[in-house]
């Protein structure tokens, strides 16, 4: 009888049952194992493995192996920080420097607060037109609106 507490005597019977598995699921294959063997044998053919020597088989499969193992491990490890580095990119792109904004934000208001001066100076000198006053009176408001358009500009090209 066999002794089945040696740890060898385990590991032999183990794999010799696994072999015989195998072997019988090769005799009568299942659907995996036939989709397994179709697959195989596109493999071959695709790249006419068939053609070759056991070596050259082994040389070319090590290759494809490498190769696409390199490029599963560059892309498990750095894709993430790549799209992460684009995500950021385009919401920068997007959005605009926090600061950047702030500053336009100010720039746009002070020009803004210009051209109301523009336009009430403008309103003015229109009631002043329409209401048939003095042309000096116009023209010192006119002077006057247009000095005050001029430092505001200046202030506000100044400050940024």
């Amino acid at each position: 009888m066999v002794d089945f507490s040696d740890s060898t005597t385990q590991y032999a019977a183990g794999v010799s049952l696994l072999a015989l598995i195998a072997a019988f699921l090769m005799v009568q294959p299942t659907p995996l194992v036939k989709w397994l063997q179709k697959k195989n044998y596109q493999y071959e053919v695709t790249f006419s493995l068939y053609m070759l020597t056991p070596t050259e088989k082994f040389v070319f499969n090590s290759i494809l192996f490498l190769t696409l193992s390199m490029f599963l491990i560059a892309t498990i490890v750095y894709l993430p920080g790549h799209v992460k580095f684009l995500t950021l990119r385009a919401y920068y792109y997007m959005s605009g420097d926090a600061a950047l904004v702030t500053s336009s934000r100010q720039a746009a208001d002070k020009l803004m607060g210009s051209a109301t001066g523009v336009l009430d100076a403008a309103t003015g000198w229109y009631h002043a037109a329409i209401n048939g006053s003095a042309t000096t009176a116009t023209a010192g408001a006119v002077q006057e609106a247009v000095t005050q358009v001029a430092e505001r500009v200046k202030e506000v090209v100044g400050e940024v």
